[in-house]
Order: C-alpha cells, then structure tokens, then sequence
C-alpha cells in the first residue's frame, strides 16, 4: 500500500502517479475523505472512552441517589462507546479495502505510456547473421530431442510440454548457473513453496488487475505462485528483521496467461508452468534505488554468460504491475521473430509490498519503520528459446555457451538425434 502520510502531505503526487498509470485518479479524493473519517471516527472513539474511564472513577466514590445517577448515565455512555467503536471498526475496514486498491507510486523518470512506450536504455550486442535458414526453437528443440509439446498437451493440456534429454539438462544447467551466481553475490539459496495463502498473494499485490492470471484452489483456498517473489516476500511477514538481506527462490510457476489466447503459442515462450530463480531484496527504503540498480548487474551478468544479444528496457508506467515503483526488462534477441523477447524482469517495489504485509525494520532509534522490496529474474526456462536459436549451427546442433559448459558436463555442442 502507499504511505498514506505521502497522499495527506502531497495528494498531487499520487494524483499524477494514478494519471502516468492510466487509473481513475478520483481515487484519491475517495481516499482522503475515508482517511479523514476514520481519524474522526477514532479521535470521537477515544474522547468517549477518556470519559468512561472518568465516570468510572467518580461512580467508585459516589453514593446513594449520585450513585444511580451516575450509573444510569455510565449505561447511556457505554452504550455511545460501543457504537463509536462499531463506527471506528467500519471506517477502518473501508479505509484498508480503498487503500489496497490503489497501486504503488510510480518513478518520476520512468517513461508515460503503455505496453509500447518503453524507453530503451542500452543495447548490448549485435544480432547474429546466419549464413542459412535459421530454425525457430521448437524446432531445433524437437530435432535435438529436448522438448515433447505435443505429450505435454496430452496429459496436461495446450501450453504444456515435457522437457526431456538434453533440455531437461540445459534448463537444470541455467538454474544452476543461476543458483551459484546468487550464492556468490551473496543470496542465500532456498527453494520456495509454490502454494501460498490468500492474505501473502494478497500481499504481494498479485490479487487486484492480475488475479485472473493466478490458479486458485477453491477447496483449499491456496494460490499457485506465479514467482517465487510471492512466497518470499511473505516470507517475514508480520515480523521485524534486519535490512540488507537478500534471498534467491528457485521454484516452479504457474500461471493462467489469461487474455493471451492466440499469442506464443508455439513452443515454450508463453506456458502455463515453467522454473525460474528469482533475486529478492528487503532494504532501507533509501538504499532501494541502489539494489535495483544492482540486481540489474546481476541480471546482466547472467546474460553475458549466455552470449545472446539483449536490450535493458524502462518499462512505461502504463506496464507496471500493481507493486511497481519502477521496472527494468531484459530482452533476449531471438533471430526467427527478429526482436526482442523479455528474459529477465527486475523491480522497485519500495515499501508497497512490505507495508500490506507488515515488514519492519529498526531505524537508529530503534523504531520501527517500513522496509523496501524489491525482485529480480536471474534464470527461467524461457532463456532455452534464446540459447538454441542465437547458438545454432546449419547441421541442426548447437553450440553451448562456454559459462555453461562445466553444469552442462562439459559437452560444447548439442547434436540432433538420430
């Protein structure tokens, strides 16, 4: 949620954050009016309680004819207490529902706009001119034995797929590639569970404009996670903790892809089930800018160690997902769709995250105050498409990149099967 100090002190801010979004910015003043009633319905609750607590004291040391009628008047009283408190507890119930509504600020330099109106920050490498008819990936996949769509459809369903032979080894390859890239920059390792509850999916800001794309399991009321950010971020929920920690969640994810029927549906780009590690951080709020700028590094540094060409993007402010203050893409050139396709995605999510889910952290006087998250893609099986299609050779085979070779085996080529 926002800082609800930030929408009293400057209600334009979060005015123009609402506009840079595309949201109904008539939000805010529905805000402020909730805010006002329940500070109003708790200040009139407070007063009404100082004054019980005053009768209280004087029915203690009245007697006879003051007595009764100080009593009748502590009924009436309590009576006005009990309402003042009902009054109390509704504001604040109406004031959480309005507030969780409302999506995380957004930069001030991140670009305006929608889906298409990303700024491109840096370009790292040329595409490569194939000297032959580049294949797609699926197949280049299918001839190396790697992956089996059309079995993954059987028993699953469409968007499905097994990976088999050779690509079940190169995507265990990249996650450990990633695993051991996390541990050296100084993540702590954990494999996360992929069922959360309702209040930490909640939390994470995943249920408002993107619960469609979530699969629910009504009879146990558990959401299968689409990242492994969820299960972290809930990780210290309710807790107070130390700042500076950093963890990497390898799982699986899942997700509906509702509304995408029609787009990718070749191959393992868009799947409804899919591994990845994630990077996510929980900082001072003063030091988010700097991770972010860091997981990026990181995130780089993997695809440098894949050797494909890729393009960091600034994700318009149209783009962000609800908990997003700021979101930077990495994009893989893939050669067969001649463009960019995302790999990696990293975001700022400030204290948005953190103050739904009551995360704290000790300031240098020893209070309190809401910590910053932020998350970071380091490997997924998507990263398998850019590989075989910027590695390929004309008889079919594909070259391993080098840093992947030592959890690859050591093989330097992946061949057709027969």
């Amino acid at each position: 949620m926002i800082d609800l100090k930030v929408l009293r002190e400057n209600p334009e801010i979060v005015r123009a954050s609402q506009r840079a979004r595309g949201e109904d910015e008539g939000v805010v003043d529905s805000l402020l009016a909730a805010d006002e009633r329940r500070r109003s319905a708790i200040s009139r609750a407070d007063s009404l309680r100082a004054e019980q607590k005053l009768l209280g004291k004087e029915v203690g040391k009245a007697k006879g004819d003051e007595r009764a009628a100080l009593l009748a008047k502590a009924k009436e009283l309590a009576a006005e207490v009990k309402a003042a408190e009902a009054e109390q507890h509704q504001t604040e119930q109406e004031l959480e529902e309005l507030h969780r509504s409302v999506p995380n600020l957004v930069h001030p330099d991140a670009p305006v706009g929608g889906e298409d109106d990303f700024v491109v920050l840096k370009t790292v490498g040329e595409p490569k001119t194939f000297d032959f008819e580049p294949k797609d990936h699926l197949d280049l996949a299918t001839a190396l034995g790697a992956v089996d769509m059309e079995r993954g459809a059987k028993v699953s369903g469409s968007r499905f797929y097994f990976l088999t032979g050779v690509g079940a080894q190169l995507e265990l390859a990249l996650l450990n590639m990633a695993a051991a890239e996390a541990i050296k920059n100084g993540f702590t390792l954990t494999i996360t569970p992929t069922l959360v509850r309702p209040e930490i999916m909640a939390g994470t800001g995943f249920l408002g404009a993107h619960a469609s794309e979530i699969y629910h399991l009504e009879n146990d009321d558990l959401y299968l996670v689409g990242t492994s950010e969820v299960p972290l971020a809930g990780l210290h929920a309710d807790e107070i903790i130390e700042t500076d920690k950093r963890y990497a969640g390898w799982s699986s994810c899942y997700r509906r892809e509702a509304g995408s029927y029609g787009k990718d549906t070749r191959g393992i780009i868009r799947v409804h089930q899919f591994n990845k590690v994630e990077m996510f951080s929980y900082v001072k709020p003063e030091d988010a800018e700097a991770e972010h700028a860091r997981l990026l590094g990181w995130e780089e540094d993997m695809l440098a160690k894949i050797e494909v060409p890729y393009r960091v993007i600034d994700t318009a402010t149209g783009d962000l997902g609800t908990s997003a203050h700021r979101k930077f893409d990495c994009e893989a050139w893939v050669p067969t769709q001649g463009k960019y396709r995302e790999l990696t995605s990293t975001s700022n999510c400030t204290t948005f995250q953190a103050r739904r889910l009551n995360i704290r952290y000790r300031d240098e006087n020893g209070k309190p105050q809401t910590v910053a998250t932020l998350n970071g893609t380091l490997a997924t099986t998507r990263w398998i498409v850019a590989i075989l299609e910027n590695h390929q050779l004309a008889d079919g085979s594909v070259r391993v990149p080098e840093a992947l070779r030592p959890f690859m085996g050591g093989v330097e080529t992946l061949a057709p099967i027969k």
